[in-house]
């Protein structure tokens, strides 16, 4: 019983570790400057803003079906 609680405190700790060691990465290679950018960089000059251009395969478009253009 008491070898199950340390490996798991263990197991805990080092993921926490391994939390902490990556926030201390992205801080310093500069990952988290802008968030705004980053969230930007997916879109290019001929998405419209403003309207959901995604959706599921398979799945049929609500607003063709709406009569919303």
């Amino acid at each position: 019983m008491t070898l199950m609680v340390i490996v798991i405190w263990g197991f805990a700790a080092l993921c926490g570790l391994t939390a902490v060691a990556g926030l201390i990465w992205a801080i310093r290679t500069g990952q988290m400057r802008s968030f705004a950018s980053g969230a930007n960089s997916i879109f290019d000059g001929d998405e419209p803003v403003g309207r959901m251009t995604d959706r599921f395969p398979g799945s049929a478009d609500r607003r063709s079906s709406e009569g919303d253009t």
